[in-house]
């Protein structure tokens, strides 16, 4: 399928995605537990400032204010009969703001975040349920000219399948992203060898695949070069958290410094990541800084894991998952929060 992405992919050596929603909506005044998608409709300058604010530090693809734009999240706010309304707002925000670069392709990637929900059948949550939630969300973000669905932070690989059906319904081409943080794992223990192998399977593969946020730049990259040992020619995703989370005078901090997302950046590009953007605690002045380092330092071979250590900090686990030292599949399925 030709699109502005895959265009880009098939032209550029890599691309700098975006940096954490959460954090700078957080620092625009976004109270903890309010829905950052109706901001799409009370605060659509705010939600311009977002998206620009990636676009001006470098970015060539920005995610959509709309993470946790499906019904099920949406009830929890009584807005669960918004969910087109709300993903149109924020797709069109973001076209807005591409369009008006000159000088650049910027892609604006529809934010499609978990469910929330529970599986059957320890849970209600269907796979019929789940491509039905994802598709109402899919409509409207090509409605509101999203290039592409992004689907992220991602746990279940029947989730995970359930987006992919529901973006070949809407005919919009898409990239997904899974959540790597239990001794390489995902929290339903999903390994990197797994999500290749299923992922390639799928009758409707995704243009770009990888892993975001997770527990720290060390163990996301490992991921990545997990992933990249499967399948390195298919375009893969890192989208790292800027440093470790730090609980300070009642707000979460990211200790990661714009200079240490520089080093991630290049590392992530070297162990085989195409797109390369941030997650939690990433601010437009780590992308400068990341966007600056991708382009003036030269590509190197994969960095061993003592490197990746050595530049970002240690490993929160001996074990990459794949190893059969880390936790099994589990059946059930938690909830995750938007990137912060």
């Amino acid at each position: 399928m030709s699109n502005p992405l895959t265009t880009l992919l098939q032209n550029r050596d890599w691309l700098l995605a975006d940096g954490a929603t959460g954090t700078n909506l957080f620092n625009m005044g976004l109270s903890a537990g309010d829905p950052p998608e109706l901001w799409n409709v009370d605060h659509p300058d705010r939600i311009r400032a977002l998206y620009a604010g990636a676009v001006d530090a470098g970015s060539d693809l920005f995610l959509t204010n709309t993470f946790g734009g499906n019904a099920s999240r949406l009830k929890l706010h009584n807005a669960q009969s918004r969910v087109f309304e709300l993903n149109k707002l924020g797709a069109e925000l973001g076209r807005e703001v591409a369009d008006k670069v000159t000088d650049r392709k910027v892609i604006v990637a529809g934010s499609v975040g978990p469910t929330g929900d529970i599986m059957a059948p320890m849970g209600t949550l269907t796979f019929d349920l789940a491509v039905e939630m994802f598709h109402e969300q899919a409509e409207g973000l090509k409605a509101g000219g999203a290039d592409v669905a992004w689907v992220e932070t991602i746990s279940a690989f029947e989730e995970f399948a359930a987006a992919s059906k529901a973006f070949a319904l809407a005919d919009l081409p898409w990239c997904g992203t899974m959540s790597f943080d239990t001794a390489g794992r995902t929290m339903m223990g999903i390994t990197t060898k797994d999500m290749v192998r299923k992922t390639l399977k799928l009758e409707n593969p995704p243009v770009a695949f990888g892993a975001n946020c997770g527990v720290g730049a060390s163990d996301l990259l490992r991921t990545v070069q997990g992933l990249a040992t499967e399948h390195p020619q298919h375009p893969l995703i890192a989208k790292g958290n800027a440093g470790i989370p730090k609980y300070h005078d009642g707000h979460i901090h990211y200790d990661g410094t714009p200079e240490l997302m520089a080093d991630y950046a290049c590392l992530a590009r070297d162990s085989g990541a195409k797109i390369i953007g941030g997650c939690c605690g990433t601010t437009p002045e780590h992308l400068k800084a990341m966007r600056t380092a991708l382009e003036e330092r030269p590509r190197t071979d994969a960095p061993s894991h003592e490197a990746i250590a050595a530049a970002l900090g240690g490993f929160s686990s001996a074990s990459d998952g794949t190893d059969g030292n880390a936790p099994k599949a589990r059946s059930t399925k938690r909830r995750r929060h938007p990137a912060a």
